[in-house]
């Protein structure tokens, strides 16, 4: 007999809610929810951990089991420690560039540049919004080599295919003044952690 598959809930950073949902929908699952984090706490990560402790404790009595589709994120290691409190398993890595591109060519990458930005689909979209308006360089031109000064390379990592966020990313690179380069990662390393975990 065939067992039904958990109840799981996966509580996402906001910039993972269209990939999140993009793998689900291609698997067909309908025993998975999204809920979101926002994902301006990236600009305050201390707030990381306890919101995600209340996220899990608000939805636990509903689900067989939760998961996080969060990095580290600048929590120094804080939210891995509520994690192990509450009983959630997270998926492996620092960030989402980590877990896109896989540990080893993240690690190639870094190492090749040093001083590279990057970039997902997410900050694509929404680069003028949480970048140039969100640190301030709008108003304030004289903060982007302070910002960006030790930058060399802005690296497009891109799960869908789309011209209009190459387009973005490349005008990106432009405004910080960084060279351009981007890869094709897709969705397989969201998507393989979450196979894992469907059955």
């Amino acid at each position: 007999m065939k067992h039904a598959p958990p109840k799981t809930l996966l509580i996402a950073c906001g910039a993972l809610a269209e990939e999140t949902l993009a793998v689900m929908k291609a698997n067909g699952w309908d025993h998975m929810d999204v809920t979101c984090l926002p994902a301006k706490l990236h600009n305050r990560p201390a707030l990381i951990p306890e919101a995600m402790r209340d996220k899990i404790r608000k939805n636990r009595n509903d689900f067989d089991q939760i998961l996080a589709l969060y990095g580290d994120c600048g929590t120094g290691g804080r939210l891995d420690a509520v994690l192990r409190e509450e009983g959630v398993e997270r998926i492996a890595g620092a960030h989402c560039y980590e877990f896109f591109m896989g540990a080893e060519a993240f690690a190639a990458a870094a190492d090749a540049e040093p001083g590279t930005f990057y970039l997902t689909d997410y900050l694509a979209r929404h680069f003028d919004r949480l970048i140039i308006e969100g640190l301030g360089i709008d108003r304030h031109p004289e903060l982007l080599p302070l910002y960006f000064g030790n930058y060399k390379r802005l690296l497009y990592i891109s799960q869908i295919e789309n011209k209009g966020l190459q387009e973005k990313a490349r005008s990106a690179a432009t405004k910080l003044s960084l060279d351009y380069e981007y890869r094709l990662t897709g969705l397989n390393g969201l998507e393989k952690f979450l196979v894992a975990k469907a059955r």
